[in-house]
């Protein structure tokens, strides 16, 4: 499970980039191979957690896939140097809270 939450960060960073061009055509836009490849990342990240749900109880699976906005917050800031605010900060601290509270 928490592969496929890492598989699909980086899929949303190859669409991030891709998001961040300009393109000559609608159709370069969307047919490149930032966006082909962060598809398939995410048609593979949606097939590692139907099969990570095979072992894992559901309540359990949804936390970890709620990890996964605190690793797009740092691979952001790695890979596109995006400033980490305070409201993400403190965004992701209630995410972690929650996770906390939850398991309580």
């Amino acid at each position: 499970m928490i592969g496929a939450v890492l598989i699909s960060a980086i899929s949303q960073m190859f669409l991030k980039a891709s998001a961040n061009k300009t393109y000559e055509s609608k159709i370069k836009e969307y047919l490149n191979p930032q966006v082909i490849i962060g598809y398939s990342l995410m048609v593979l990240s949606t097939l590692c957690v139907i099969y990570a749900y095979r072992g894992i109880e559901f309540k359990n699976g949804a936390v970890i896939e709620s990890l996964g906005y605190l690793l797009i917050m740092i691979l952001s800031r790695l890979f596109f140097n995006e400033a980490i605010t305070r409201n993400k900060i403190v965004g992701n601290l209630l995410i972690l809270l929650g996770v906390i509270v939850f398991y309580l």
